[in-house]
């Protein structure tokens, strides 16, 4: 490991699983089992990520190398903040108080769209840049909210390959006899429970980063939006979002999709309780992007089992790996559930987009 020049440019950096790639692009003082993690984090889809970082550093000359320091709380952050020349945080909180610790600090950049954790104003004062970075990964994670919107909706999974008489006959549906003269022969299966998301109400759990995201693409499919967090948006944003607040119990009982898209911390574990569940009109579809632990594990088996809950869309798992013994496993085969191994992030390539946008515009503001 080679140390960075103490004229090298400092970077202080909230811990955050995407940020943490940072040091590895950055400074060349990163120890060799953070590289590795890094290396094969990205190695199913970018293999020579080393290449990778090579190419984006001859192309931001004076930004490599860097002196890249990781935070983890607020209390770290104000008092490593008077030896950095950037600051780039997703959740922490940049206000006057820690502004008035920086000496020399020319960039706060928040890793993400909403930036209401930084005091731009504060910002603009002293001179220091302010930048924000609409992230391409939640993008990814909202998409993935509306393909299992959209599987379960429509039974995709459950009906995938299903279209010979005998399979068809085999799963329990019965052909519908032609009637050309009549009536036309769509849906000949005579498959019952299909949804349309138009003019559907939504509940989002979440109105944060992903969950705005999902909001957007909600209105353009002409739906109803819900939400709820323990704060409430201004009106502005809410009526920009096309969204309206409403307590969590009205929220459960009024939408046919249920989105939970919260952080989990102790005060978010577990929100989606037995109680919650059972307000759930019945036949509406729960999706999770998030953290499972966001949603009780057995009171969700409960509602599978009692069938009550029509469908649940889920991207986390309670283990990964999941346990074999997991019932929600066994909930798979009744068509009614979708499984995915966290893959809502996507490629590896929607993270180097928003590392390299990240690393420009802090480029911009130290060097060029």
């Amino acid at each position: 490991m080679t140390a960075p020049p103490p004229t090298a440019p400092a970077i202080l950096i909230e811990e955050d699983h995407f940020l943490k790639i940072v040091p590895v692009i950055l400074d060349p003082s990163t120890s060799p089992a953070h590289r590795q993690a890094v290396a094969d984090f990205f190695a199913h889809d970018v293999p020579d990520f080393e290449g990778w970082c090579a190419g984006l550093r001859a192309r931001l000359p004076g930004l490599f190398p860097a002196r890249v320091s990781l935070v983890g709380n607020a209390a770290g952050l104000r008092e490593a903040i008077a030896g950095a020349d950037a600051v780039v945080v997703e959740s922490l909180v940049v206000d006057r108080g820690a502004l008035d610790a920086a000496t020399r600090l020319r960039i706060v950049h928040k890793f993400g769209a909403v930036a209401g954790n930084v005091d731009a104003a504060a910002c603009r004062e002293r001179g220091i840049d302010v930048a924000i970075l609409p992230r391409r990964v939640n993008v990814a994670v909202a998409e993935q909210c509306f393909a299992l919107m959209l599987a379960l909706a429509k039974r995709v999974c459950a009906l995938d390959g299903l279209v010979e008489r005998s399979r068809l006959e085999a799963a329990g549906y019965s052909i519908r006899p032609r009637a050309g003269a009549f009536v036309g022969y769509s849906n000949f299966a005579r498959v019952a429970g299909l949804k349309t998301l138009q003019g559907a109400t939504l509940g989002i759990v979440g109105l944060g980063e992903i969950g705005r995201e999902v909001a957007r693409r909600a209105a353009a499919f002409d739906m109803r939006t819900l939400y709820f967090q323990r704060r409430r948006l201004d009106a502005a944003t809410e009526d920009a979002l096309g969204a309206q607040h409403v307590p969590l119990h009205e929220l459960m009982a009024q939408s046919d999709y249920v989105v939970v898209q919260l952080p989990l911390n102790d005060g978010t574990r577990g929100i989606i309780d037995r109680a919650a569940l059972v307000r759930m009109k019945p036949g509406a579809l729960l999706i999770n992007c998030a953290r499972a632990e966001l949603v009780d594990h057995g009171a969700l088996c409960d509602a599978l089992d009692a069938g009550r809950l029509g469908g649940l869309g889920l991207d986390v798992g309670y283990a990964e790996p999941a346990d074999p013994d997991d019932p929600l496993l066994r909930q798979r085969g009744r068509g009614r559930v979708i499984l995915m191994p966290h893959t809502a992030v996507g490629g590896r390539e929607n993270a180097l987009f928003d590392l390299e946008c990240l690393c420009v515009n802090l480029w911009r503001s130290l060097v060029r």
